[in-house]
């Protein structure tokens, strides 16, 4: 047996009980979860915007940046519904590299799984009860999911993990919106096969229990570019690509067609100052043609206090994954939205 347990096995039930949520922050995130699943259902027009860093390493920072979103949200909340990343566990594709808080509650620590558990459920307790922000977070391993679920108002699936049959029925018993990446193929059917898992009642074992699912209707198309095999970077954010990916909504009868999209990864080629470029397009295909305006709601962006990232001296809010739009680049891009919404 290659396997060797280096911990006491987790009691889930007791993992929770930590940095539960209670009183006025209970109802906050039931007030906002009630109004994104009204933004997904198409009852309430408000743009989403999933937005924060890449990967959320050091808590102080995403506070400070939590507390920021916060206060813009307000000032915005009338065309605009924000969802912070508090993405805890980063894909790794040859296993190399920052694992994410999860693996690494301090960066400048050896990984420890289980103080990075309780290390994810504080900082998703903290940025909702000290900021009325929500969360949104990467489902990377299914089996985790009970340990952060009732604090976490939108998950996503990656592109690496969208094709993976676990994932998409794990997906098909979220109570959130639940984002399925296209994979970096761009193969769309893929994804649609996953939204489609997701959307559907399943069985299956889950944490070794057999189980079942009532389907998640809000699960859900991310758009966030492919690369080919010889490494170039495919965008599929442009008009024509908006307009098949409806199509294929429309040929499966999925619920509740709704595209976000990813303005970093392969859409921007990793160029952070591309996601500005990438929303105002967008925007302009929305006000062209109604039926990318109905669909079209959203946008995934990268984001933290400095723009891009650090290599080498550390600098505080400053992305160690991707690189990220600075705070002040980002204000007036979300600014900017807002004030083409009303137009």
């Amino acid at each position: 047996m290659s396997f060797k347990a280096t911990s006491e096995k987790i009691n889930i039930e007791e993992v929770r009980s930590l940095s539960k949520l209670t009183g006025d922050a209970l109802l906050t995130k039931e007030t906002r979860d009630r109004e994104l699943e009204a933004i997904f259902k198409g009852e309430d027009d408000r743009m989403l915007l999933v937005i924060g860093p890449c990967s959320s390493d050091n808590e102080t920072a995403v506070l400070e940046y939590a507390k920021r979103l916060s206060q813009l949200q307000e000032e915005v909340k009338d065309r605009i519904f924000m969802v912070m990343r508090v993405y805890t566990a980063k894909p790794r594709t040859n296993g190399d590299g920052y694992k994410g808080m999860m693996h690494q509650p301090h960066t400048d620590s050896a990984p420890s799984l289980i103080n990075g558990i309780k290390a994810v459920r504080n900082l998703h307790y903290r940025v909702i009860t000290e900021t009325g922000i929500t969360t949104a977070d990467e489902m990377l391993y299914p089996e985790n999911l009970p340990l952060v679920d009732d604090l976490v108002s939108y998950i996503a699936v990656g592109a690496r993990s969208v094709e993976d049959q676990q994932h998409r029925f794990v997906a098909s018993g979220i109570d959130v919106p639940t984002g399925m990446k296209n994979p970096t193929s761009g193969n769309l059917k893929v994804m649609f096969n996953g939204i489609y898992a997701a959307q559907n009642k399943q069985s299956f074992l889950f944490n070794s229990e057999e189980v079942e699912t009532s389907g998640n209707p809000l699960a859900h198309a991310i758009l966030r570019g492919a690369l080919s095999e010889s490494g170039k970077y495919l965008p599929n954010y442009y008009y024509d690509n908006l307009l098949e990916t409806i199509s294929q909504y429309e040929a499966m009868g999925l619920s509740n067609p709704f595209i976000i999209i990813d303005t970093n990864h392969d859409n921007s080629g990793k160029n952070y100052l591309e996601q500005i470029r990438i929303v105002r397009q967008t925007l302009i295909n929305r006000d062209w043609n109604e039926k990318i305006r109905q669909v079209v709601r959203g946008f995934m962006i990268e984001s933290y206090l400095e723009d891009g990232r650090q290599d080498d001296a550390e600098v505080f809010g400053k992305s160690i994954t991707d690189p990220c739009l600075g705070w002040d680049k980002t204000e007036e891009l979300v600014r900017e939205i807002y004030e083409t919404l009303g137009k």
